[in-house]
């Protein structure tokens, strides 16, 4: 399947655009500023976005970012750089359904909505929690759901009314978020136990742990539906969770410290980054099996595709 893999390498502060068929770097895109940590593709795949975020880790002092970088996929370049007007430490940045960028800006505990089309914030949508790092929308895109790292919570915002419609407590540290596809789930990471939480998105509750062979971190479902990947950071490793039994059918070894899931749109090959060795493993999900080792960049972070 032709595409690019675009890969957000924190220790360069670059975008890195990937022929995973050729398994190079065709081009490399510096920031604007240190760092970003995540990228969204606009549906027609003409531009990318990197929030620039921080020279540290959530919850951790440091810089605060006030800005997100487009760049011309085509061009491979730069081609302009929105401010949020305060420091907000934006840093994981989805397109909804109605076509606007929504990006979670922790510091003023909000989603931040972007229009494209007349750049700049149009909306800030108060989270009700700190630290609310990563985002998942619904497909009609009414609901989001927000992992908030330290307060160990998932925030479901209604965004058409511009409010919290519900807080799911979960454990003391959260990390990261992914929906199932049919959107009837939505999936979290305690960072202190090897448990997966598993969230009923209609009741807002949470409807079971999921015991797992390490800590994970993030996770990504299969376009079929059938099953979720998910990244163990604390053991190097990934394993593949059947999403009818909900346990664990493959587990695979990786470089170290696995960072990103991202499964291609066909579901014929996952990508991982991983922070240390700077490279993205492309694994087949017919075995999991990695098929190949991508060099990336100096830690590996998000991951996007682009058709």
């Amino acid at each position: 399947m032709s595409g690019l893999l675009l890969v957000v390498n924190k220790g360069d502060h670059t975008l890195g655009l990937l022929d995973p068929v050729g398994e190079r770097c065709v081009a490399v895109v510096e920031e604007s500023g240190i760092t970003g940590h995540e990228v969204a593709i606009a549906p027609d795949g003409r531009l990318a976005y990197v929030p620039i975020y921080s020279d540290t880790g959530v919850g951790r002092p440091g810089s605060d970012g006030r800005t997100m970088d487009v760049i011309d996929l085509g061009a491979g370049r730069r081609v302009d750089t929105l401010d949020f007007g305060r420091p907000e430490r934006p840093h994981c940045a989805l397109f909804g359904a109605d076509g606007r960028l929504y990006v979670s800006t922790e510091l003023s505990e909000t989603i931040s909505v972007v229009d494209p089309r007349a750049p700049g914030v149009v909306e800030r949508v108060p989270t009700g929690q700190r630290e609310s790092h990563m985002l998942a929308l619904s497909a009609d895109g009414r609901w989001a759901y927000t992992s908030n790292v330290g307060a160990g919570t998932v925030s479901v915002v209604d965004l058409p009314a511009g409010e919290v419609a519900a807080v799911i407590p979960l454990c003391r540290r959260a990390q990261r978020i992914a929906l199932s596809r049919d959107g009837r789930f939505a999936f979290t990471s305690d960072q202190d136990a090897p448990r997966l939480a598993v969230i009923d998105t209609a009741a807002r509750a949470l409807a079971r742990w999921v015991p797992l062979p390490g800590v994970s971190y993030s996770t990504a479902p299969t376009p079929d539906g059938r099953s979720l990947v998910v990244v163990l950071r604390s053991t190097d490793a990934i394993c593949v969770l059947d999403l009818e039994s909900l346990e664990v059918v493959a587990t695979l070894v990786l470089p170290p410290s696995p960072q990103c899931a991202l499964v291609r749109p066909d579901g014929a090959v996952a990508y991982v980054s991983c922070d240390v060795s700077g490279k993205v493993a492309a694994i087949r999900t017919s075995d999991w099996k990695v098929d190949a080792l991508i060099d990336a960049g100096k830690a590996a972070d998000g991951l996007a595709w682009a058709r």
